[in-house]
């Protein structure tokens, strides 16, 4: 500043207008702004600000010592002579001020008549500008500063922060005189109203993924709150000075950790963004995570630790402030008519409840934890919410080193209680949740960057279990009431643990699955609950994408469904919490539209569950399914191989091959542009032919007839590609090779046919199920083993036009079993009667 005030005064030699002084200060400004990333690197929260504070002050210095010498030349009498007083407010007077917040300042003067107070104030403003100061400024006379700040709370608030900048000492003495009668008037009326205006801010500002550090929850905003009530209360300077009387040394040092933090967080928002920012967004994270020193771990990303560490604060400071500001307030809420109340409302000794909410003393002792928990599970069952006073005795529970068994069973009872979602929220904002449910630490304080959900982990499955006990949906709500007692206080469980594996750096449906049997386990659930919990917790998304991402009205994709949930209860469970699930993500994201959705998806999977067969299919398909994902070659393709090979139509195929057989079948399929087949010659001739082009396959098995076929499949993949085996009894010459190699080719000419001799069939060794879905009928036959018996059924389908799906052909000891899968193009059941009469031979006796 030595060189900024030795420019002015060459400045002032010279005769240099006000503007040229502000264009000078101005780039001395410019330059100091420019090096606070510096000054950022080596000091971050509280230091940062200081010295911000500290810089700006002695920027207004120069300004005003500028004018002081301009007015009185030579004759300029000390700062203290002269009646005006420069005083900082709000952040900047308590020091808290960023880098782009406006600077608040008051200039209080008093009228005397031997001074012309009026021109240096007006060019005081002016000059501050020019120099590109935003300042907030309001002139006041001491007066007239006592009654317009009696008058209006938001000049009341802003001078309870006030600190000298420079000026008339005098001034600033009866300016402190003026503030204690400010201070006292209508404490009560300030203070409410200050509660009132701070409810509203946080109802407005509520915890979410991407917080507003300054006016919402656990903000600056609160630990100003703190402030202004107890400064009003106790006439103090810092809040410290409660330390040893209203909290303790510890309190307030971890208090004070936590603020600091936040400090860090606002400056380096304003850096990061090079503008006035208050709200972490997901598009400034990845540079402020990187400035605050955070670097990517194996299993978590630098963003996600710096975010749980700033909910980790901003809860740090929301439960210090609000719980001591309680503290302070009864004085003002105290009534002496109602103690005469308090034996009416008492539940036991220091406890009261009032309207469903439980208070206490701020004077009870902490008691262990089983203590505190039988004292929860006596607490009536319509109890809906805890005073702070409550959650204050709660936070200082004595946690125990181990949950022994009798610590469990309490847990667990209280778990099953009708209204448990104000219990788990009283557990949580008393951070005890770890403790009393190890298996939900890693979900406390976890971001998730999804875009979709709007809190982090922990606070959605908080309000999840609070929509299982307050349905708005008449549908849901009905289901519910149906359930039994045991599996609504299941539903309570999933709640909790539908997102535990969320924050392991694995699948969270995986981890969340394995996490609730292990705490099953561990309290002694059956097994029975345990693997349907277990199951609805590793598919708790399922019914959200079925319902918004697919056909809910195909066949495949409700038996695909219903196969992982495998009955009626399952999908009864997992409909209600996907209810609350997706109630919890956000406001009004539980549409019309999804609500219409889920509800369709549910009525259309009922039905499936009375098909034992199929769903019995789809349930091993899927177990098939999950070890293909599992296997390193399906992990090796890519999004789109990957996505073919779960989508293969026929069922069959899962039923039949190994997991790494079904994804080689598929690799070979994805490259497949007309036909490809393979043989194998060793015991026995097995034919496998990948097609895109028809096949003729009466023309092909026809050609082989003199081979004995012993097994055949068909099976749809995708693409409208399908895979054939052919096996036969015995393997062949390899002289013999080049003739079959011939007839395949030959088989990819539709125009070829072969006469072939009509086999013997009973009607009654065939059975036709037209309603075997609603996509495929099902043609089953049972017959003793004739050579070229499929050879002619293929040619008879191929001269209906009829489509095959799938077919598993197997013949044993003479018998023959046929089984076929047909897809219904109109070709098949409106023309069955024909088909049999061509496939069966006529009875002689009639």
């Amino acid at each position: 500043m030595l060189n900024l005030n030795i420019k002015i005064e060459q400045l002032l030699s010279n005769n240099a207008s006000d503007f040229e002084i502000a264009t000078v200060i101005k780039s001395y400004i410019k330059d100091y702004l420019n090096s606070l990333n510096i000054v950022f690197n080596q000091s971050q929260g509280k230091d940062f600000f200081t010295k911000h504070t500290t810089k700006i002050d002695s920027f207004i210095q120069v300004m005003y010592k500028y004018l002081l010498r301009k007015h009185f030349g030579s004759y300029m009498p000390t700062s203290n002579s002269i009646p005006i007083t420069l005083i900082a407010l709000g952040s900047y007077g308590r020091e808290q001020l960023c880098v782009y917040s406006d600077i608040d300042i008051m200039l209080l003067y008093e009228d005397v008549s031997g001074f012309n107070i009026t021109p240096i104030i007006e060019e005081f403003m002016t000059l501050a500008w020019d120099s590109g100061l935003k300042l907030g400024s309001s002139v006041h006379t001491l007066e007239d500063i006592e009654t317009s700040a009696k008058s209006d709370i938001t000049i009341k608030t802003s001078i309870l922060e006030s600190r000298l900048i420079y000026g008339s000492k005098h001034l600033w003495f009866y300016f402190q005189n003026k503030l204690a009668n400010i201070r006292k008037f209508e404490q009560k009326e300030f203070v409410l109203e200050k509660i009132e205006e701070h409810r509203k801010r946080l109802i407005k500002y509520p915890l979410c993924m991407q917080p507003n550090i300054k006016d919402g929850y656990g903000g600056m905003r609160e630990s100003n709150m703190l402030f202004w009530i107890a400064t009003i209360t106790y006439g103090i300077t810092n809040v410290k000075e409660l330390s040893g009387e209203l909290f303790s040394e510890d309190e307030y040092k971890n208090y004070r950790i936590s603020l600091e933090y936040i400090f860090r967080i606002r400056n380096a928002l304003h850096l990061c963004a090079k503008k006035k920012l208050d709200i972490v967004n997901f598009d400034i994270l990845p540079e402020l995570s990187t400035r605050l020193g955070f670097e990517d771990k194996t299993k978590v990303v630098k963003e996600s630790l710096c975010m749980t560490k700033l909910f980790n604060s901003l809860h740090a400071v929301h439960r210090f402030t609000s719980i001591m500001i309680k503290k302070i307030v009864r004085i003002y809420l105290f009534e002496k008519s109602n103690i005469l109340n308090l034996k009416k409302y008492r539940h036991e000794k220091n406890i009261y409840i009032y309207n469903r909410k439980v208070y206490c003393t701020f004077h009870m002792k902490p008691k262990k934890l089983n203590t505190l928990l039988k004292l929860l599970l006596k607490l009536p069952d319509d109890v809906n919410s805890f005073d702070k006073s409550f959650q204050y005795f709660v936070y200082q529970t004595i946690k125990p080193t181990v949950l022994t068994n009798t610590i469990k069973q309490n847990i667990y009872t209280l778990l099953k209680k009708d209204n448990l979602s104000p219990f788990v929220k009283l557990i949580y904002n008393a951070k005890l949740l770890r403790v009393i449910l190890p298996s939900l630490k890693k979900i406390i304080n976890q971001a998730q960057f999804d875009g979709y959900h709007v809190h982090p982990v922990d606070i959605h499955t908080i309000q999840a279990l609070w929509h299982i006990e307050n349905i708005k949906d008449k549908f849901v709500y009905n289901l519910y009431k149906s359930l039994d007692k045991t599996e609504q206080q299941l539903l309570k469980l999933l709640c909790l643990f539908h997102d535990s594996g969320k924050g392991r750096g694995k699948d969270h449906h995986l981890v969340g699955e394995v996490l609730f049997k292990k705490f099953a386990n561990s309290f002694h659930i059956d097994n029975e609950f345990m693997n349907l919990g277990a199951r609805i917790v590793k598919y708790h998304n399922k019914m959200n994408q079925v319902a918004t991402t697919e056909d809910i009205y195909s066949e495949d994709v409700i038996l695909h469904f219903t196969g992982l949930l495998q009955n009626k209860q399952t999908l009864k469970l997992l409909y209600i919490l996907t209810y609350a699930d997706v109630s919890a993500v956000g406001e009004f994201i539980y549409s019309s539209n999804t609500a219409n959705l889920l509800r369709e998806l549910f009525l259309q999977s009922l039905p499936a569950f009375e098909n034992k067969e199929l769903l019995k299919i789809s349930s091993r398909r899927i177990a098939k399914e999950n070890i293909i994902k599992n296997s390193m070659l399906y992990q090796e393709q890519p999004h789109t191989i990957k996505k073919k090979i779960l989508s293969i139509s026929s069922h069959q195929l899962f039923l039949k091959y190994k997991a790494l057989d079904i994804v080689k079948i598929s690799l070979y399929a994805n490259d497949t542009r007309d036909f490809y087949y393979s043989l194998t010659n060793n015991d026995i001739l097995t034919i496998r032919i990948t097609r895109v082009v028809p096949l003729n396959l009466g023309f092909l098995l026809g050609k082989i007839n003199f081979l004995n076929l012993t097994s055949m499949g068909i099976y749809k993949l995708f693409d409208d590609k399908k895979f054939f085996e052919i096996t036969f009894d015995k393997a062949i010459n390899d002289d013999d090779l080049p003739y079959i190699k011939e007839i395949i080719h030959l088989s990819f000419d539709m125009t070829k046919s072969i006469a072939i001799k009509k086999p013997n069939i009973q009607e009654k060794e065939i059975i036709i199920d037209c309603n075997h879905t609603k996509t495929l009928a099902q043609l089953k036959i049972n017959t003793k083993d004739q050579k070229g018996l499929f050879a002619f059924v293929a040619k008879v389908f191929d001269d209906f036009n009829i489509e095959i799906h799938s077919a598993k052909i197997y013949s044993s000891k003479g018998k023959i079993n046929d089984l076929l899968l047909i897809e219904k193009n109109g070709n098949f059941c409106t023309n069955k009667d024909e088909i049999l009469k061509k496939l069966v031979v006529e009875n002689k006796s009639s």
